[in-house]
């Protein structure tokens, strides 16, 4: 379902009269962009959820939290649509983000939690070659570029700093970003181009979905 220029044009207008007056008054005008992207995601949803097994999608709310920010706008100034994986099995996260010239996607692991990290790293402890062959994939990196995430400076605590995949142990987050132009995004085929980039990925997700439901023996934990 083809996204409007309109969407864009309110967005500005947001990011110009980030007030609550300014929101009070355009109320209405939110509330159909917001219902047209639950629409148009939810058919991409419901399109693609058995492929890419999917659970549940979400459209985040428009209000900030500003309670820790030196941000004190109420409003976001974009759209973000976020799709869960079936958890024990699938693991992974598929990630959309309605900007005007900030569009992008993203997929990947963006918060792993403790326990799922030191796996990952222990992973990468054992064969390391192997785990960059996944994530350095030539049709990955053809149409994502190469992952990214936060790292950290020093070696993480328990592991051997002279390892030869060092620079794979000191991540924190394992994520894929593509940025795409307005023009791509107001497309008729941005569905279809979403698709093919998160379909390029599932390798990936599989490979971690994997790590993360068994043993360093390949036992399954589940």
């Amino acid at each position: 379902m083809k996204l409007e220029p309109e969407l864009f044009k309110f967005l500005k207008e947001l990011k110009k009269n980030n007030n609550r007056n300014w929101f009070k008054d355009n109320k209405s005008t939110f509330d159909f962009h917001n219902s047209k992207i639950k629409e148009s995601f939810s058919l991409f949803f419901d399109q693609n959820k058995e492929h890419f097994k999917w659970e549940t999608f979400k459209v985040f709310r428009i209000y900030k939290d500003v309670r820790f920010s030196k941000d004190k706008t109420p409003y976001k100034t974009h759209f973000a649509i976020a799709f869960h994986r079936i958890k024990p099995e699938h693991r992974g996260g598929f990630y959309i983000h309605i900007q005007p010239g900030n569009s992008f996607i993203a997929s990947g692991f963006w918060d792993p939690n403790k326990d799922d990290l030191f796996r990952i790293r222990k992973e990468i402890e054992v064969d390391g070659d192997y785990f960059r062959k996944v994530i350095d994939n030539k049709n990955i990196i053809k149409k994502w570029g190469p992952i990214n995430g936060n790292s950290l400076k020093v070696c993480p605590k328990g592991f051997d700093k002279n390892h030869p995949s060092i620079d794979l142990l000191r991540f924190k987050q394992f994520i894929y970003v593509k940025n795409f132009k307005d023009e791509i995004v107001l497309d008729k085929d941005f569905h279809a181009t979403v698709k093919e980039h998160f379909k390029i990925l599932l390798p990936f997700h599989d490979f971690f979905s994997e790590v993360l439901t068994s043993d360093l023996n390949g036992q399954s934990i589940l």
